[in-house]
């Protein structure tokens, strides 16, 4: 037993629990994140080996864990704020183009006043003043990120609003929030899909651009941006900056073939063809 959390790659530790018959297992990757790697044969940053398979950072940690950690939060934040966002986009975008007139004016003029504020140069401001995290970073572009699904989902129930079946529905007394729900929102969905994909790497993209300039996510947690700022500042290190721009472009690309799936699997005309 220890006092304190062991360190199971120290050979002593290793050693007792050997001697008395234990076994060690080792996952692939031995380090998180933030373990620093102390029995390096060069000074950091290190180059690729057989312990650290794409090498280590300045900070010698290693690269392959910081970038597999690194991808998980940029998808997490990345997925979050489109969630949020598209529902607040969709919930805007419908209630102008159903309603028009002085509403959605009012809507508009709203949103140009809006779009004008500079939102990174709002988070570097802020970052001067709060240590940013996660959640304030997730709010603050929330806040900004909206405005770009609210053209289009205005524009398919503009142009749904005066659809026969929606008139019925009107002259049957159904509300107005059934007949957004229920009759033209499923028609909206297929453009508001199709602008996901984008929202979500903009929102990929802003976060990695905020952390290679350091005003992302706090000092010492797992980044690709953070990793890319790193490559910079190292240049005789290639590694590090190779292996997240690499991390980079793979997972943009693959967000977008995603996304492309799943507008085609929702889209009516397309099931329609099939048949």
């Amino acid at each position: 037993d220890f006092e304190t959390e062991a360190d199971y790659r120290d050979p002593y530790v290793q050693a007792l629990i050997t001697d008395k018959g234990g076994d060690l297992w080792w996952p692939p990757i031995r380090y998180s994140y933030d373990t620093i790697n102390l029995d390096l044969p060069v000074p950091a940053p290190a180059p690729p080996s057989s312990e650290n398979w794409l090498g280590t950072d300045d900070q010698a940690r290693d690269v392959l864990a910081r970038l597999i950690y690194g991808f998980r939060i940029s998808v997490l934040f990345g997925l979050t704020l489109t969630l949020f966002s598209s529902l607040v986009g969709v919930l805007a975008g419908a209630v102008q183009g159903y309603f028009g007139g002085w509403i959605d004016l009012a809507f508009q003029r709203f949103i140009e006043i809006w779009t004008s504020i500079p939102i990174i140069y709002l988070l570097i401001i802020l970052a001067a003043v709060i240590e940013p995290n996660f959640w304030i970073l997730l709010g603050i572009m929330l806040a900004f990120s909206w405005i770009a699904l609210v053209p289009v989902v205005r524009a398919e129930f503009l142009r749904a609003r005066n659809f026969e079946y929606v008139r019925a529905a009107r002259a049957l007394g159904v509300g107005n929030v059934t007949i957004m729900l229920r009759h033209m929102l499923p028609n909206a969905m297929v453009a508001t899909l199709t602008f996901m994909p984008f929202i979500l790497n903009g929102s990929i993209t802003t976060l990695t651009s905020l952390d290679f300039l350091g005003f992302g996510l706090p000092p010492g947690s797992p980044s690709l941006g953070e990793l890319l700022a790193q490559g910079k500042n190292n240049i005789q290190a290639p590694w590090l900056g190779i292996t997240a721009f690499l991390v980079i472009a793979a997972m943009l690309s693959l967000l977008i073939f995603v996304g492309e799936a799943v507008r085609d699997a929702f889209d009516p005309r397309k099931a329609l063809g099939s048949k």
